[in-house]
């Protein structure tokens, strides 16, 4: 997972929804940096599906690279079960990432604290991925 901006924005703690369709009310952040999105396309893995385990990430030591018969990706070490380089996902995970600029405002909809990501809802209901460190609450 790879964002333009460095810099220190500051996410609180957010329950997650209990699923996507869920709001979560007044939860809402603005952008402190602008987010890019990585130029390969989103990798959507179900539990079940086997993956080629790659490296971790050391910006983001919860991820490790994965290759799946229909893509790549980064996916949180934590939703697989590995046994050398050969991983079952255990829990599903889409990779999809939110493009926003600074100033932006998303609804949270679900927080990952342990990764430092959350996926968020722009105002034309377009939903991803988003690094804590370019949000703040609003």
């Amino acid at each position: 997972m790879r964002e333009a901006a460095s810099g220190g924005g500051s996410m609180a703690c957010i329950p997650a929804a209990k699923d996507r369709t869920e709001r979560i009310d007044a939860v809402r952040c603005v952008l402190i940096a602008d987010h890019e999105i990585p130029e390969r396309p989103p990798l959507t893995v179900r539990p079940g599906d086997v993956v080629q385990v790659g490296d971790r990430d050391t910006e983001w030591p919860a991820f490790v690279f994965v290759t799946a018969s229909h893509g790549t990706g980064w996916v949180p070490a934590r939703h697989l079960d590995v046994d050398g380089s050969v991983g079952v996902v255990r829990a599903g995970y889409d990779t999809t990432e939110l493009p926003a600029v600074t100033g932006d405002t998303v609804d949270v909809v679900e927080d990952d604290p342990e990764s430092g990501w959350s996926w968020c809802r722009n105002a034309d209901g377009r939903e991803g991925w988003i690094p804590h460190r370019v949000l703040t609450v609003e």
